[in-house]
């Protein structure tokens, strides 16, 4: 088999026979992959290393290519960033869930896609070492996410202003097909495309305001993906925000 070496983030996975899980991972170089980790599961697995494979974990690995279209193998892995406390703390591995299923449910390219898997792999690495903000976090991933899903506001923001969800632009009348986010969350849409991660503690919302925005994040996405619709770890994400 041919082999390779790649990174990779951990975006679900599924327990196979007694002892292996089928990871599927965001990669660098294979786009969305899915691989066979045997043996990770078993009391005998050397270092706990199916402890590695955590939503939202950076791995780095050494891939096996199989003959015929059969599922990738994983011979080798690490964690090349150890994470200091988003496995410890219930609000950022609660978003680090919602990411990771937000991507398993929207990305299926198999093409590689550098900026997407640079973005999604600094996120993590900015989430972990967050200190202020991170109730927002989850709210700035998703509007910088829709960059790369190819929806992202394709003008500047207007002032009291609307956003029309239909036309991805900022309106400075309200759209007669009432598809849209109001002036209110327009400007949260704003600030959230403007502001740098570690802005976000600047960014002041109340937990309604925060939930109302995540439901208008919601229909944008729900507009253009309906894959959307189908993440369950939303109801969680709002209990904890």
């Amino acid at each position: 088999m041919k082999s390779y070496k790649a990174r990779g983030v951990v975006l679900h996975t599924v327990k196979y026979g007694d002892s292996s899980l089928v990871v599927y991972l965001l990669t660098d170089l294979l786009g969305r992959q899915n691989y066979l980790v045997q043996g990770v599961r078993s009391v005998r697995s050397k270092g706990n290393k199916g402890a590695f494979f955590q939503p939202m974990f950076l791995v780095e690995f050494e891939g096996l290519e199989p003959p015929r279209g059969q599922m990738h193998r994983m011979k080798e892995v690490r964690m090349p960033v150890p994470l200091s406390s988003l496995p410890f703390d219930v609000r950022k591995s609660t978003i680090s869930l919602f990411m990771a299923e937000v991507l398993y449910r929207l990305i299926r390219e198999v093409e590689p896609n550098g900026s997407l898997f640079d973005f999604v792999a600094g996120a993590v690495v900015a989430l972990d070492s967050l200190e202020e903000g991170v109730s927002n976090f989850h709210l700035w991933f998703l509007v910088r996410l829709s960059a790369f899903l190819g929806f992202y506001p394709g003008n500047e923001y207007l002032p009291g202003g609307w956003f029309d969800i239909r036309e991805g632009l900022f309106s400075p009348v309200m759209p007669q097909h009432r598809l849209m986010l109001s002036p209110e969350h327009a400007e949260i849409l704003h600030r959230m495309m403007t502001c740098d991660v570690k802005e976000l503690g600047d960014v002041r919302l109340a937990r309604g305001q925060r939930s109302d925005f995540l439901n208008a994040m919601l229909t944008y996405f729900g507009y253009h993906l309906d894959s959307i619709h189908r993440v369950q770890s939303i109801p969680i994400l709002r209990d904890v925000f």
